[in-house]
């Protein structure tokens, strides 16, 4: 009897990468001629990215050169949920990115019920913010896999464990 493989889909980001990206962001900001003396900051906290700037035409500049170096580092543009643009103290303008992390109930069932609709041989189970993915051909799985990276969902999936 053949064993059965598995792989788990998640929605994570390298942490690491992402200090990374600010920190070349911040560089790139103190260098930069036209939001060199705005006294922009950016703040990375435990699941949120704050920045504080003069305006929203330099929070668009900085806005552009986060994703730029996000993707640069391999992250997913996906991972960034855009607050509103709230005015801060001294005429400036502050902006909250929550960092998304996890797959949500609806997202994970909307990804087993695609596995279960077009593949039949293979079995999707929803554990927490996960989605294990088993069958016994792993060419099954390969195809599960390319499958998904071509649905357009609103989370960054990567595809770990695979056994």
């Amino acid at each position: 009897m053949a064993a059965t493989s598995s792989f788990d889909v998640v929605s994570d980001f390298d942490r690491q990468e992402l200090v990374n990206a600010i920190d070349q962001t911040i560089r790139e900001i103190k260098s930069r001629f036209d939001l060199k003396d705005t006294k922009t900051t950016v703040e990375l906290g435990e699941d949120v990215i704050t920045i504080n700037t003069d305006s929203e035409f330099t929070l668009d500049a900085v806005h552009t050169l986060l994703q730029t170096k996000s993707a640069k580092r391999n992250l997913s543009l996906k991972i960034f949920d855009y607050g509103t643009v709230e005015p801060a103290s001294g005429n400036r303008v502050r902006q909250e990115i929550k960092l998304k992390k996890g797959i949500s109930k609806e997202i994970a069932k909307q990804i087993s019920l695609l596995i279960r609709d077009e593949f039949k041989k293979v079995q999707a189970s929803i554990q927490g913010d996960a989605v294990r993915v088993s069958a016994k051909d792993k060419d099954d799985l390969q195809a599960v896999i390319q499958r998904l990276k071509q649905e357009d969902l609103p989370v960054a999936l990567q595809f770990n464990n695979y056994r």
